[in-house]
């Protein structure tokens, strides 16, 4: 262990002073930015569009993981490499019809394609997009909002995955979002998750760069 990507999750952040925070981040042992974008009709939130992911960008050092929960994603997949995602993940709930198309889409634009999955949703019906993936995004809570209970399945979940990325010899890396913490990170690193996101964990913590910290060198 030791070779886990750390995302602290910007929905967490202190939109008050969002800048003090992007470079809290930089500053930090943070791998990626993860950003979500909501939109209300997915997800019983609206969390922030455009204009603020490019304020994110003109102050971002690292990658962005720009993770949307909103529906009619593959409408938005160019605009979003506009402002400079370097990954960009879609549900695969909202986008089963034409998931494929998507991920291909993505990559035309030079990012690399997420696939996120809900806790309802059975990790299996990935299989056959596992290879196209580059990343699978297994959610810890019902996405919307942050700061809630972390689900116990989720360890067989990304057990699942890896079974499924060894099975079809993908490329793919599995993160998980929501409810991830300093406590249950080991854990999840042990069934296979290569990326974790934090939010709230990170954000609320009396030092943010000491749990960025150790969360990167579990």
């Amino acid at each position: 262990m030791g070779n886990q990507l750390i995302a602290p999750s910007i929905l967490s952040a202190d939109f008050s002073d969002l800048k003090s925070d992007i470079l809290m981040v930089n500053e930090s042992e943070a791998d990626w930015f993860h950003i979500d974008i909501m939109d209300g009709v997915f997800v019983p939130n609206i969390s922030f569009g455009m204009p603020v992911l490019k304020s994110i960008n003109e102050y971002a050092t690292k990658t962005l993981d720009v993770h949307l929960m909103i529906v009619n994603p593959e409408k938005y997949i160019e605009r979003f490499a506009e402002l400079g995602s370097n990954i960009l993940t879609i549900h695969y709930e909202v986008s089963r019809e034409t998931l494929s198309k998507s991920i291909k889409e993505i990559k035309k634009y030079g990012m690399k394609a997420g696939v996120a999955i809900n806790p309802d949703s059975d990790i299996n019906l990935l299989e056959k997009y596992i290879q196209e993936i580059d990343l699978v995004c297994v959610m810890g809570v019902f996405p919307g909002f942050s700061g809630q209970a972390f689900i116990k399945s989720t360890y067989e979940r990304c057990k699942a995955v890896k079974e499924l990325i060894v099975k079809h010899n993908s490329g793919a890396l599995i993160e998980v979002d929501g409810g991830v913490t300093i406590h249950n990170a080991k854990k999840l690193l042990e069934n296979g998750a290569d990326v974790l996101v934090s939010g709230s964990h990170v954000f609320k913590a009396a030092s943010p760069k000491e749990i960025i910290s150790k969360l990167k060198n579990i």
